[in-house]
């Protein structure tokens, strides 16, 4: 054994054994994490709460432990993160594990034979039981085993297209009971195919989470285990299936990470017939998917945004869809746990292209700095029980199984670009509306029907998983609520052998069973019914045909307004904002393509967050397709003396006395800190220690602008005045 190594672990070991309490109790209440496979160095020193180190893989010169240890020794949380269908597993398809040289038949194969690959090189998985085990044995008890109380498995992915390989065909004969069938040669086939899919990740899940838990309590330990995860919107509409909404039920999943970011939100749709990306729009309902998937059951949160992408872009890009997608996160007060990026040594070491020209270069010390400002904000920032402007009440439907239909297509129907899902959607989202999105798989959670006045579903791009589902909408209808189904149930999954048609039901679709538990007629042609307390409406056309063509919209928003009316008594407001105060912070999103065209104008006292100069401002206006983020000056609590209110470094060891105010700023190397000071009064001497300082009062905020140099080891700041 490597010396270096066995210290290390044998310092682990008497950690475990000697503070294990009081180090879970600091792991377990992280603000901010950020995703790095490498070891701390001063380029990528971001200053959130825990590092989520990734895989075990050793590196040259380099172990796990090592790599562990030294984000610890800078202070950090250390917590582990890896893929469950994709990852370094060399050592598993090539037999080093357990001798088995037959794995690489468990990669993920579409219908031509071709293996699926995670960036052309690593086959996804199919979660076969030898593979649960190598996951448990390698992975999990190696982790826990150097201290780690938080595990992260991501994205539990199977592609739509694959499940041609020969131990998926496995699978599917130990599952269904009968021999494997092409999921291509019939609408029967593909939904049995992605069922099994779905069932796949949810049970290698269950059984690596379940080991993780009970080997942390046989050395003492309470593990937490999650699930870092694309959302339900994203995964649906690129084709993957993943177990989503169900984990969440599951006694050993604590958590997820919404993985949504610009390469998942800049996913082009279709409104009023026009296809384009639609970044604000589509982050705002992924990120509403994930937390309305978990909201019933009080799992953990965190909300992922990332400041570039997979995708080579120029940096201009990125900033602006990062501003988009960062605005659309912080729209849901309720969520103050964030993973503030992925992969720094990426986004700091990177070479991307700038803007309108074809050089390459690192991260701009503007973008940095901006960057830096808005993640630090993220460590600030608290719940609120303010709402987004807006009516609020009014919910989609979503289910697990929109990822079952999508690929590929069968008797000529198509759902181009998932339009039927956004066809419910951005309507109302485009006339400023803060639509809900409800989880099928929730709805026997009271919870779920909480403030819900108008409830919108279709069949055509989903179909109920549970008969009992139907039972808790009907009940919620009776009792007053307002249903509205769209769709002529014509796609050819309606016909899949399901629970609507054997076991004794013969139901033509699954919406006949609902309409008969309302107390209508099976086949309920098109109008207004009125069901105890509550009504239903049925529109008798798929909700695609209201985004893939201008107008076709128009008579579907004005039955939800008329809905709504007949729910609360109130109209539906219109506007083309969104807009939530989550004090001191004011987030903002002016929408295009709306109602108006009008740009939305902000009077007050802010510090501009979206500008790295960090300028006060009595006026701030935002044009349609913009963003804003403001520090409200105004919202400040009473008797603060002296604070950093914002910064591009985070604040350590603050000392206020009558006359001087002192901290230590702390941001990684080769960056540049812009920061807002609070005094009661001009100052009259600035010190930074070791690096040249810019200073600027503002007399109208009393905030003095600092600009220096960072230094992940520490810039102590000492003003007096």
């Amino acid at each position: 054994m490597n010396t270096k190594v066995g210290v290390i672990k044998a310092f682990c070991l008497f950690t475990l054994l000697t503070g294990c309490v009081e180090k879970q109790e600091t792991e377990q209440t992280a603000k901010t994490i950020f995703q790095t496979s490498g070891p701390w160095k001063p380029l990528t020193d971001v200053r959130a709460d825990a590092a989520l180190v990734y895989g075990t893989v050793d590196r040259p010169g380099l172990s796990f432990e090592q790599r562990l240890q030294s984000w610890r020794d800078k202070g950090y949380q250390t917590q582990f993160m890896t893929g469950v269908a994709w990852g370094e597993y060399q050592d598993y398809f090539l037999g080093k594990w357990d001798g088995d040289t037959t794995h690489l038949r468990e990669g993920q194969r579409d219908k031509d034979g071709n293996e699926i690959a995670h960036g052309h090189l690593i086959p996804y998985i199919v979660p076969t039981e030898s593979f649960i085990r190598y996951m448990q044995e390698t992975q999990i008890k190696r982790v826990i085993d150097a201290g780690i109380t938080s595990i992260y498995l991501e994205e539990p992915e199977f592609w739509a297209r694959g499940g041609y390989s020969e131990a998926f065909k496995d699978e599917w004969e130990k599952y269904y009971g009968f021999a494997w069938r092409p999921q291509h040669e019939s609408p029967e086939n593909t939904y049995l195919s992605n069922k099994l899919k779905y069932f796949l990740y949810y049970n290698a899940l269950d059984k690596i989470f379940t080991y993780a838990k009970e080997y942390g309590r046989s050395k003492g330990l309470d593990v937490k285990c999650y699930v870092p995860t694309h959302s339900l919107v994203n995964y649906t509409s690129w084709q993957i299936v993943s177990p989503e909404a169900s984990l969440a039920s599951l006694d050993c999943v604590d958590g997820y990470i919404a993985q949504v970011w610009t390469g998942t939100s800049r996913e082009p749709n279709y409104y009023k017939g026009v296809l384009r990306e639609r970044v604000f729009e589509n982050a705002y309902l992924e990120y509403g998917s994930m937390k309305s998937m978990t909201a019933p059951l009080n799992r953990e949160m965190y909300f992922l945004t990332d400041p570039i992408e997979d995708r080579a872009k120029d940096w201009l890009d990125y900033k602006i869809n990062y501003q988009a997608t960062f605005a659309a996160q912080l729209m849901f007060p309720d969520v103050d746990t964030y993973e503030v990026m992925p992969w720094p040594d990426r986004i700091y070491e990177g070479l991307y292209r700038v803007a309108g020209t074809d050089r390459k270069e690192r991260i701009p010390r503007a973008y940095s700095t901006q960057m830096q400002v808005m993640i630090n904000t993220l460590n600030d920032i608290s719940k609120s029980e303010n709402k987004i402007n807006g009516t609020h009440g009014i919910g989609v439907l979503m289910a697990n199984s929109l990822m079952f239909q999508r690929f590929p297509n069968h008797n000529g129907y198509d759902d181009p670009q998932f339009s039927s899902f956004y066809g419910q959607t951005l309507p109302l989202l485009k006339r400023g509306i803060p639509v809900e999105l409800v989880h099928m798989e929730n709805t026997p959670f009271k919870e779920t029907f909480a403030g819900l006045k108008v409830l919108i579903m279709s069949y055509s791009n989903m179909k109920p998983m549970k008969s009992e589902y139907h039972k808790y909408i009907a009940d919620w209808v009776k009792q007053g609520g307002v249903l509205i189904y769209c769709g002529e149930d014509i796609d050819p999954y309606q016909s899949v052998l399901e629970w609507w048609n054997s076991d004794g039901n013969s139901y033509a679709a699954p919406s006949e069973h609902l309409f008969e538990l309302l107390g209508l007629e099976k086949k309920v042609p098109e109008g207004t019914y009125a069901c105890d307390k509550g009504t239903v409406y049925v529109i008798r056309k798929d909700p695609k045909h209201f985004v893939l063509k201008a107008g076709g919209d128009d008579a579907y928003f004005s039955t939800v307004s008329q809905a709504y009316h007949e729910a609360c008594g109130e109209e539906v407001e219109q506007k083309n904002f969104f807009l939530v105060k989550r004090d001191p912070y004011i987030v903002a999103s002016v929408l295009d393509e709306s109602v108006s065209e009008q740009p939305l104008t902000l009077q007050g006292l802010y510090i501009d967050l979206f500008d790295k100069d960090l300028p006060v401002l009595k006026e701030k206006i935002l044009q349609p397709g913009e963003q804003g983020y403001l520090y409200d000056l105004n919202a400040l609590p009473d008797g603060i003396r002296a604070k950093v209110l914002c910064g591009a470094s985070r604040v350590y060891e603050e000392n206020v006395s009558e006359n001087s105010y002192t901290f230590v700023a702390k941001s990684p190397a080769e960056t540049t800190n812009v920061s807002r000071v609070l005094l009661p009064k001009k100052p009259l001497e600035v010190t930074v220690d070791g690096v040249a300082c810019d200073t600027q009062w503002d007399e109208d905020s009393k905030t003095l602008r600092l600009v220096f140099e960072n230094d992940p080891g520490g810039v102590k700041v000492e003003i007096r005045w």
